[in-house]
């Protein structure tokens, strides 16, 4: 569980920037060595609020849907700094898990989905006007950036889980 919750906090450090001619050279890096080396200073910290670094570093493989630091700044005012606090811990790797999904999806595959099942519940899926869509709202603004460990599809908003 602990290896599934780091994932999630994959979604945390890629920047939308990573060119593709790094394609190779990122996949020799895990997630977590990318996001360092890419210098997500504020992804970095999320991971290690999540107690996430060594999971996130592990075998995998995951797919996540990472929001760009842009993305992180739409959220209301306040909400990253309370996110990172320790007493929102759980609420954070909640909204982690929800840009996971176990095993690797290339983007060839995910235009052909309705649907993913994230480690936080159901994501929706939808091409408009060439481009991928999630949850109606969110667009995947980069595909398949490879790691060591899984694969990264970068998108320009956070995903948040439905209220239960």
């Amino acid at each position: 569980m602990k290896k599934i919750i780091l994932a999630a906090l994959a979604l945390f450090v890629l920047p939308a920037t990573v060119q593709a001619d790094h394609h190779n050279e990122t996949a020799k890096k895990n997630i977590v060595e990318t996001a360092i080396s890419a210098k997500f200073n504020t992804l970095v910290a999320a991971v290690k609020a999540g107690g996430l670094v060594e999971t996130l570093s592990g075998e995998g493989p995951f797919t996540v849907f990472a929001p760009t630091d842009e993305a992180f700044d739409k959220l209301p005012e306040g909400t990253l700094d309370s996110l990172l606090k320790p007493e929102n811990k759980d609420q954070l790797v909640a909204i982690l898990k929800y840009h996971v999904v176990s095993g690797k999806v290339p983007a060839k595959t995910v235009v052909t989905l309705d649907s993913a099942e994230t480690l936080g519940g159901k994501v929706s899926i939808e091409v408009k006007d060439g481009a991928v869509m999630l949850n109606d709202k969110v667009k995947v603004v980069k595909t398949d950036v490879m790691a060591s460990n899984g694969i990264i599809h970068v998108i320009d908003s956070v995903l948040l889980p439905p209220s239960k």
